[in-house]
């Protein structure tokens, strides 16, 4: 796969979605730069997903805008929206009934493009033999079958990856080491991506802007060593705390202490 031009811009404006007299997200704006990582943190329940989710209108907003590349996604009907945005969620959905290339493939057949050889090609990015294209999804393990799904979500070649919590059901040693390989395929691929996870380790070392949400609200919005430094806060102190407070534990143990 060849490199392609920076991904789109993404920018949100006034974004709002309720539920009843629940307000999953409120007033949201920023602009994402093309070709920019950017981790989308918080505590459960911080509206993080819901908000991704309005990006590729798998959740429609009570209010507000949302513009992809300058263009408005209500410009597109969702279906013709989502084959251009790279999609990898926690759970995967491989179609359990189809072969591995099979569900590699399955976005170019619905739109009708060939995908002579992409299966292959597409396992190769991530890191899969060959011979794990005529498997079942019930013959891998959570990590290859995530493998799988981020294959998927790069065969129709889209600028823009959306990633909700993408290795939460993963060990730590294969989360880590997907989590690379994710990153090393955004800089490869030039790639927007924007990627929801709880994990604020995992957005320090693999962003290169981290916000925070808490309560449906953005309150934390600086590069990763800007956070480390203590400048985005209190929500983000706290969640900053957590891998600093883990690693001074460590420490302690192989000082015997």
């Amino acid at each position: 796969m060849q490199i392609q031009s920076p991904g789109p811009s993404v920018a949100l404006a006034g974004v709002t979605k309720s539920y009843g007299e629940t307000v999953a997200v409120d007033d949201v704006s920023l602009e994402i730069a093309g070709g920019s990582f950017v981790a989308l943190v918080g505590a459960s329940g911080s509206g993080k997903s819901t908000l991704l989710k309005t990006i590729n209108r798998l959740v429609e907003p009570t209010s507000g805008r949302i513009a992809i590349g300058g263009e408005d996604v209500t410009a597109a009907e969702p279906h013709a929206l989502r084959r251009r945005i790279g999609y990898v969620f926690q759970n995967i959905g491989l179609f359990p009934h189809m072969n591995v290339a099979e569900n590699i493939v399955i976005g170019l057949r619905i739109a009708g493009t060939s995908a002579n050889g992409r299966a292959a090609e597409l396992l190769e990015l991530v890191d899969l033999p060959a011979a794990f294209a005529t498997r079942m999804p019930d013959a891998l393990s959570g990590g290859q079958r995530q493998r799988v799904g981020v294959a998927r979500a790069l065969a129709t070649a889209p600028g823009l990856m959306l990633m909700d919590e993408p290795f939460g059901a993963l060990d730590p040693v294969t989360r880590d080491q997907l989590g690379v390989r994710v990153r090393e395929l955004h800089d490869r691929l030039g790639l927007t991506t924007i990627m929801v996870t709880h994990d604020m380790a995992e957005a320090l070392l693999l962003a290169d802007r981290v916000l925070v949400m808490e309560r449906g609200r953005i309150v934390a919005d600086a590069v990763p060593r800007a956070l480390l430094a203590g400048d985005g806060g209190a929500a983000a102190d706290a969640l900053v705390a957590v891998p600093r407070e883990q690693a001074r534990r460590l420490q302690a143990l192989e000082r015997g202490q």
